[in-house]
């Protein structure tokens, strides 16, 4: 008998866990290390089936609610998607 769950075996069948977050990757070379060791956190709870804990997804949130209010700032309200629709319907 198998000592992973069905869960475990199915997320490490998506997840190659001898990849590391830290390696001199193209990646890697423009995030802050921060970004970096929350993403191999990520990794590995995925890895191990397990869920990212409360600190880290926190931090993961926080960042991404930045980036969005940033790039309204910047960009404005942008509502193309209605647009979009309505232009795949008129073909």
């Amino acid at each position: 008998m198998s000592r992973f769950t069905a869960r475990e075996t199915f997320a490490s069948s998506f997840v190659d866990s001898s990849i590391s977050m830290s390696d001199n990757s193209p990646m890697s070379a423009n995030l802050a290390s921060d970004v970096l060791v929350d993403m191999q956190a990520v990794v590995d709870a995925l890895a191990t089936g397990r869920r990212v804990d409360e600190e880290t997804y926190r931090r993961i949130r926080k960042r991404g609610e930045s980036s969005r209010e940033e790039l309204q700032r910047k960009c404005g309200e942008t509502d193309i998607a209605v647009d979009l629709i309505r232009e795949t319907r008129d073909e």
